[in-house]
């Protein structure tokens, strides 16, 4: 059941612990139905899952289970240690670690039957020796730079890893990827270039499959489609297109109670910096969710400025003054008493406000504002499997 923010005491469902004073709730069928959107896409592609970082803030673990039973064989991860926990759910699936070689850290992929996604030439020596010293032709991946200037091995590399064929004769490579730059806007010529640019350096390299398409480059070009795409903030809901419509399901929910609500008289100020000031007797409330939280202090409203707004039921209530630590404030001056009241939840996103609107607000991207959820956020999971 999709809980709502109507006033109700959402302590008393679900096994939510009386003490919890914010409530993210993850809907793993909205996480199912965004991957099958983008395998669609894929065409013939493989779609794989990206779930570095925690899956996107929203849980490794869970958000892994919901992707293989719809079919997803192959992840990529950051860290090592995130390879490791992916491991646990999915014995049988392919993990790429996109942080590539640590110098000594052989065994601890081999360990857990992670592959390496090898950046530099000194990381494919090491793995060549490594895989020759096992007696096996160990799987890793090549990431190949194509102008993002990050990560990848730069053409010069190419060429001298070219002119020692022995490498190749040592491992196994098992895919051969890059990155774009600028693939959430489709018409940015740099799309292309890195392209062609892929085509040229990879084929220097032996056969392989290629991985070159994000989330947004898996709905805005086949082109860039080849063997395997790798969509990440699609998945969780977030926009990768930037001025183009959102096709994706929205994933996350985020409440906070309020902890108190106060009366204040005209020219009263709110929170830090008294940067807020009501024009009419008001009454604001204060919920339990601020930075340390994840909730984004550009998200601060200003006098006279128009923030974000939260959701107690239909009622909408306006963000006003600053994000703090620990706190934010609304105004629900205009909300009847019975639903604005100490232990009631108040919707801050979700469907109606979601977290590209929130984002958009703050100056930032989806990607940061989820990933930053912090632990303090108790955490529902919904849907199939949940």
């Amino acid at each position: 059941m999709k809980r709502t923010s109507d006033g109700a005491n959402w302590s008393t469902w679900g096994g939510i612990p009386l003490s919890a004073r914010s409530l993210l709730t993850i809907d793993l069928d909205a996480i199912k139905s965004n991957w099958a959107k983008l395998n669609q896409a894929s065409g013939r592609a493989e779609c794989a899952g990206m779930i570095k970082a925690d899956a996107y803030g929203l849980g490794l673990e869970p958000i892994m289970r919901t992707l293989a039973r719809e079919g997803c064989r192959t992840y990529f991860v950051a860290t090592i240690d995130e390879g490791r926990r992916a491991r646990l759910v999915q014995p049988g699936a392919v993990i790429y670690v996109l942080d590539g070689l640590l110098p000594g850290a052989e065994p601890n992929y081999t360990g857990f039957d992670l592959r390496p996604t090898l950046s530099s030439l000194p990381e494919v020596r090491d793995w060549a020796a490594y895989s020759r010293a096992r007696g096996r032709r160990l799987p890793a991946a090549l990431h190949i730079d194509t102008g993002l200037n990050r990560m990848g091995l730069t053409e010069a590399e190419i060429e001298a890893l070219v002119a020692e064929p022995a490498l190749f004769e040592s491992f196994e490579l098992s895919l051969v990827l890059s990155h774009l730059a600028c693939a959430d806007h489709p018409a940015n010529p740099m799309n292309e270039m890195q392209r062609q640019r892929f085509d040229f350096l990879r084929a220097k390299l032996p056969p392989a499959p290629a991985s070159l398409a994000n989330t947004a480059a898996t709905f805005s070009n086949r082109d860039f489609h080849y063997d395997l795409v790798r969509p990440g903030i699609g998945l969780y809901g977030g926009r990768a297109l930037e001025d183009q419509p959102n096709p994706m399901r929205s994933v996350v929910t985020c409440a906070a109670r309020i902890l108190q609500v106060r009366e204040i008289g005209p020219g009263a100020s709110i929170g830090y910096g008294a940067t807020y000031k009501v024009h009419r007797p008001s009454r604001i409330a204060t919920l339990g969710v601020g930075y340390a939280d994840g909730f984004l202090r550009g998200l601060s409203v200003a006098d006279g400025e128009a923030g974000t707004v939260g959701y107690i039921g239909e009622h909408p209530v306006p963000i006003v003054g600053r994000v703090s630590m620990d706190f934010i404030t609304v105004d629900v001056t205009d909300v009847p008493e019975p639903f604005a009241r100490r232990g009631a939840w108040v919707e801050v996103m979700g469907n109606r406000i979601t977290v590209d609107d929130l984002t958009d607000k703050a100056g930032t991207i989806g990607y940061e504002l989820l990933t930053r959820l912090g632990q303090r956020v108790h955490r529902v999971y919904e849907g199939e499997g949940a």
